[in-house]
C-alpha cells in the first residue's frame, strides 16, 4: 500500500452543502474521506490515495458528474472502483457507470452500510477472476456468475394503509413482483420460504417492530446482506440515525412521491442480486474437484499457486494481504483425542467449519492435517488476526465426540498472521505466520 495519507473514500462535489456533513460523518465511522472538486481534482486523488470508493454529487458536479464514474474506474484499474452517485434514482444511472444512487440527504451511516456491501462485492469480483486463472491453469473451468433477469422480488412488511398500497402499486409499475406482509409473523415466514431481493417496512404507528425486523434481518446469517426500506411518517419519533444502525437500508416518507422511493427500493434490490451472484460464482468454486475431498478447502498446492496470484494482484490493484495460520493447539484433552483417533475424525468438520466461516473472497486451506491457512485479500494485519480469532472462536465453542464413554473435546488453535509486503514475500509472510503459531504453541 503507499504510505502517507491514506482516504478511503473519494467524495466528488463543487460544495459543501451535501459533502460537508457526509464527509465529517463518515470519517466519524471510520471511512476516512478526501473531497475533490471537479473531474481533474478526482483524478489526482486517486492517483496519490488508496482510495477504496467514490461517491459523486451529481446535484453540484452537473454534466462532468454524469460522465464521471467510467473515467476514474478506467483510472484505477485492474483494481475495481465502486461508484455511488447522489441524485435522482433513475435507471439511466446504471447505464451511466454508477453501481448505485442514493438520494439525497444521504445519512452517514446510511452511506456506510452502502459502502461496506460495495466495497466487499468489488474485492469478491476481483477475486473471481483471479480464482477463474489460478482454476484454469488447473484444468478446470469455473464459469461466470449467472445474471438473474427476472422480477425483482420485493417483501413489503406492515399495516395496509393508503400510503402503503401506494407504495406497493408503484414498485409493481417499476417491474417489481410485490409480496404482503402484515405482520412480523407472517413476514418472517415468507423471508425463510423464498427470496426477496429488497425489504420495504411501514412503520406507520408502531416503527419499533419495523425497527426489530430489520435487526432481526441483520442477525441472520442468510438475509443480512438483503436490504431494507424503512417507509415512515416525516413525524415519527425515530431518527436517522437509530434506522441506520438498526439495520435499516434507507429511509423515505409518504410526503416523497411513490414513484421515486420505488425507484430507490429497485436501487437497493439490482445491487443486492449482483451481489448474490457474485457470492454464488465463488461458493461454485469451493465446491470444485481440486478442493481438499475431507475438508472442502484448498489443497496445499493448490493454495500455494493462488496466493502467488494474490501477491502479484495485490500490488497491481494497490491493496494489502494478509495470511493467517491456524494450527490446533497441542492441550492435553486433544493430545488424547489425537492417540485415539478421535481428531482425526473431527478434522474434516473443523475444516468444514472454516470453509463457512471466511468471507467467499477469502480463500481457506488445509496445509497439513492439523494446520489451516487463509489468504486474506484486501486485509490488513490487524483485521486478519481479528478474523483468525473470531473462527477460532466460533470452532472452540464446538464440541467433538471422544468416544463412548469419554467426555466429548473441544479444539483451541494457535494463531499465527503476517501482511504479504511484496509479491516475492509470498513464501516469508507464510512462514513468519507459521512461526508465530508455533511459537505460541511453544
Amino acid at each position: 500500500m503507499s504510505s502517507g495519507v491514506h482516504a478511503r473514500v473519494l467524495i466528488v462535489a463543487r460544495d459543501d452543502s451535501v459533502a460537508g456533513p457526509l464527509s465529517e460523518g463518515l470519517d466519524r465511522l471510520g471511512w476516512r474521506t478526501v473531497t475533490a472538486r471537479g473531474p481533474y481534482a478526482a483524478m489526482a486523488a486517486l492517483g496519490d490515495l488508496g482510495v477504496e470508493a467514490v461517491i459523486v454529487d451529481l446535484g453540484s458536479s452537473g454534466e462532468e458528474g454524469m460522465g464521471l464514474a467510467r473515467r476514474l474506474r478506467a483510472a484505477c484499474a485492474p483494481r475495481r472502483l465502486p461508484v455511488i452517485a447522489i441524485g435522482d434514482p433513475r435507471p439511466e444511472n446504471n447505464a451511466l457507470g454508477f453501481d448505485l444512487t442514493l438520494a439525497a440527504p444521504v445519512h452517514p451511516a446510511q452511506a456506510a452500510l452502502r459502502l461496506e456491501n460495495l466495497v466487499r462485492m468489488a474485492i469478491s469480483e476481483e477475486e473471481f477472476d483471479l480464482r477463474r486463472e489460478t482454476f484454469s491453469d488447473h484444468g478446470h473451468r469455473l464459469d461466470e456468475a449467472e445474471a438473474d433477469h427476472s422480477l425483482f422480488r420485493v417483501l413489503a412488511i406492515g399495516e395496509p394503509t393508503p400510503q402503503f398500497l401506494a407504495l406497493s402499486n408503484a414498485l409493481s409499475q417499476t417491474g417489481a413482483e410485490v409480496v404482503g406482509a402484515f405482520t412480523a409473523y407472517t413476514a418472517f415466514d415468507y423471508l425463510h420460504e423464498r427470496p426477496f431481493d429488497a425489504v420495504v417496512l411501514w412503520a406507520g404507528d408502531n416503527s419499533q417492530e419495523a425497527l426489530s425486523i430489520a435487526a432481526g434481518m441483520r442477525r441472520n446469517t442468510r438475509l443480512y446482506h438483503t436490504p431494507a426500506l424503512l417507509y415512515m411518517r416525516r413525524e415519527s419519533y425515530v431518527t436517522l440515525s437509530e434506522a441506520y444502525h438498526r439495520g435499516i437500508s434507507d429511509v423515505a416518507s409518504p410526503d416523497t412521491a411513490e414513484i421515486e422511493t420505488a425507484r430507490r427500493v429497485i436501487e437497493l434490490a439490482r445491487n443486492f442480486r449482483r451481489q448474490a451472484a457474485i457470492r454464488k460464482a465463488l461458493e461454485k468454486a469451493r465446491s470444485s474437484g481440486l478442493m481438499d475431498p475431507s475438508t472442502g478447502l484448498f489443497t496445499r498446492d493448490l493454495f500455494a499457486h493462488h496466493l502467488q496470484r494474490l501477491a502479484q494482484s495485490a500490488r497491481l490493484r494497490n491493496r494489502p494481504l494478509s495470511v493467517c495460520v491456524l494450527r490446533v493447539a497441542d492441550r492435553p484433552e486433544v493430545a488424547e483425542a489425537r492417540r485415539s483417533t478421535w481428531l482425526d475424525r473431527a478434522i474434516p468438520q473443523i475444516g468444514s467449519m472454516i470453509s463457512r466461516l471466511v468471507r467467499v473472497e477469502d480463500t481457506a486451506s488445509r496445509l497439513s492435517p492439523e494446520v489451516f491457512a487463509l489468504a486474506l485479500p484486501a486485509t490488513g494485519f490487524e483485521a486478519a488476526k481479528a478474523a483468525g480469532e473470531r473462527i477460532a472462536a466460533v470452532i472452540g465453542c464446538t464440541a467433538f465426540e471422544a468416544g463412548e464413554g469419554k467426555s466429548p473435546f473441544v479444539v483451541d488453535f494457535d494463531i499465527g498472521v503476517a501482511e504479504v509486503q511484496v509479491p516475492d514475500g509470498v513464501a516469508k509472510a507464510l512462514e513468519q505466520a507459521s512461526a508465530r503459531a508455533q511459537h505460541k504453541a511453544g
